[in-house]
C-alpha cells in the first residue's frame, strides 16, 4: 500500500513537470489555467495542492486528459463573476434628507412621536443642556425636549 502510494506520488511530480514544461510554465500553479475547476472557470492553486494528496488518480487522469495527451492545452477562461456592486439589497429605499424632513413634517401634522422621535436628528448632550436651561429661564416647559434630555443621558458615550 505504501509502495503504490509512493509510486503514484512520484508518477504525479514527473507528469507535473512534463506538463509544466508542455505549457510553458514554471511552476505549478501554471497549470491551474488548463484544469477545469469543480464549480467553472480553472481549477484554483488550491484546489489543484489538495488534490495531489487526497485525490492523486483524479489529479493524473485529468494532467493527462487536459495537457499531456492534448495537442495544443487550452487554457481555460476563469468563472465568470458577479458585476461589483451587483449584491445591494434591492428591497431597500435610500431617503434623501427632503424626504426624511417631508415624513417628519407629516408626522408633526398627524401628531406622531414615535415616528418624530425616531426620524429627528439626534441633538448633542451639551446642546439638549443649553435648550433646557433657557426652556426653563423662559418659563417653558417642553416634556419633548426633556425626554430628549433624559434618552441622551441614558446613551452611552462614543
Amino acid at each position: 500500500m505504501a509502495t503504490a502510494q509512493i509510486t503514484i506520488q512520484e508518477e504525479i511530480e514527473q507528469l507535473i513537470t512534463k506538463a509544466i514544461s508542455k505549457v510553458g510554465g514554471s511552476k505549478e500553479n501554471d497549470l491551474c489555467r488548463y484544469l477545469p475547476g469543480p464549480t467553472g472557470g480553472y481549477m484554483h492553486h488550491f484546489t489543484l495542492k489538495k488534490m495531489k494528496n487526497s485525490a492523486p488518480e483524479q489529479l493524473l487522469k485529468m494532467l493527462k486528459t487536459f495537457v499531456i495527451d492534448s495537442i495544443t492545452p487550452r487554457s481555460i477562461s476563469p468563472k465568470p463573476r458577479a458585476p461589483r456592486g451587483s449584491k445591494k439589497r434591492r428591497d431597500f429605499v435610500n431617503f434623501t434628507k427632503t424626504d426624511i424632513e417631508r415624513v417628519l413634517e407629516l408626522a408633526r401634522q398627524v401628531g406622531d412621536k414615535d415616528l418624530l422621535a425616531r426620524f429627528s436628528p439626534k441633538k448633542p448632550l451639551p446642546s439638549l443642556k443649553r435648550e433646557l436651561i433657557r426652556s426653563i429661564r423662559n418659563n417653558v416647559a417642553s416634556p419633548e425636549l426633556w425626554n430628549a434630555y433624559v434618552e441622551a443621558l441614558s446613551q452611552p458615550t462614543e
